[in-house]
């Protein structure tokens, strides 16, 4: 019986160590899924809306919009709610607009990775372009409040209770280590085809 048993865990291990290849490319495809599904989103009202908080706090983006933090907050919409005077708000501060060019530069970092999968030199540029947009949204943990419990009483509250805008940001760390994992493929690869090239 345990000489059974090994041998099945030393077929699983087998079969798990040589799986690295089909890792890599599963991280391509999850991250093109990712990067598509969410900067398609950002055409829609609730989404762009959902953004401003991220955006309006951090010293690197909020040039894009026409109004200073923290005026958004009275300004805010539930998902899926429409209310008047906060649609009009949104559009002079220019809310839609760079939510339409923030979704179509995601949208296009996710195909480059994907593109990897067939074309390292391709695939290194979404690589980096991934890694880059990564370390910006992890960024809007030390500028946007709204990642942390509020103060409401409970005594539960700041650093490091995530809020779940802050639930939502952290997870770009797992992306940003799949991104990296990618960079070095794509490097590997293009290092093959200039070493069969030279020979």
């Amino acid at each position: 019986m345990n000489e059974q048993v090994t041998k099945s865990i030393h077929r699983f291990l087998t079969i798990a160590a040589s799986s690295k290849g089909l890792g890599i490319k599963l991280i391509r495809v999850a991250i093109l899924i990712i990067f598509v599904w969410i900067g398609g989103l950002k055409y829609y009202h609730y989404e762009a809306d959902g953004i401003v908080p991220f955006v309006a706090n951090s010293p690197f983006m909020s040039f894009f919009y026409n109004k200073q933090a923290p005026e958004y907050k009275e300004y805010k919409n539930a998902e899926g709610a429409y209310v008047i005077k906060n649609r009009e708000w949104h559009q002079v501060n220019g809310t839609y607009t760079f939510a339409y060019g923030l979704g179509a530069l995601i949208c296009t970092i996710g195909i480059l990775v994907f593109l990897g999968l067939f074309f390292p030199r391709i695939g290194i540029i979404g690589d980096i372009l991934a890694i880059i947009m990564t370390i910006g949204t992890l960024s809007f943990l030390a500028t946007t409040p709204e990642v942390w419990v509020p103060n409401l009483g409970s005594g539960e509250f700041g650093f490091p209770l995530l809020s779940g805008a802050g639930r939502l940001v952290i997870k770009d760390t797992a992306i940003l280590a799949g991104a990296i994992v990618l960079l070095s493929d794509s490097a590997q690869r293009i290092l093959n085809q200039l070493k069969h090239q030279e020979s």
